[in-house]
């Protein structure tokens, strides 16, 4: 019974010490820095400020940039998420996690901008326990630019198009790039 009881506390120990490192990869934070080439550091809501001087930063959605929430109430360390399809000037596919399941990573999930002024200042995430865009509107900061060259605006040729065609449950539909 002895040598059960030390194994237990052992593996105990063991557990203890690669829970953080197996946690690490599923923040937000060293998922969107990882994906995106971003080396910035510390939690989400500050990376905005940190951003400037450093990386450029802008409200145009780019395929590779890191979308900046904002610290609120119910998500008080902010989030970020990089941005894997541009579909419209409007909306995004973002890889990003700990969102919709703790600690889980997911891919491809919708963003819709639904600011007034079409600046991505207010957004709404796709939510996998509803099977779609939640109903919680976020307000984010904007895009942080891996380049100093990706802050351009967008060209017709720059944004990946949906085709018509099914989509999943999380709203995605077959991408087509279209060259105008």
């Amino acid at each position: 019974m002895a040598i059960i009881t030390r194994l237990a506390v052992f593996l105990s120990c063991i557990m203890l010490l690669a829970a953080p490192v197996m946690a690490r990869g599923l923040q937000c934070v060293p998922y969107a820095r990882d994906a995106s080439g971003i080396a910035i550091r510390g939690n989400a809501y500050t990376w905005w400020d940190q951003a400037a001087g450093r990386y450029a930063r802008g409200q145009a959605p780019r395929v590779g940039a890191v979308l900046a929430f904002s610290s609120v109430a119910g998500m008080r360390n902010g989030h970020v998420a990089m941005v894997s399809a541009v579909i419209s000037d409007r909306e995004v596919l973002l890889d990003h996690a700990n969102w919709s399941r703790r600690g889980g990573i997911e891919r491809g999930v919708r963003a819709v901008d639904v600011s007034e002024a079409g600046d991505w200042s207010r957004v709404r995430v796709w939510f996998g326990p509803v099977g779609g865009l939640g109903r919680t509107v976020y307000p984010t900061k904007g895009f942080i630019y891996r380049d100093a060259s990706e802050a351009a605006p967008a060209g017709p040729t720059d944004i990946a198009r949906a085709a018509t065609g099914p989509s999943d449950p999380r709203g995605i539909s077959t991408l087509v790039a279209i060259d105008l």
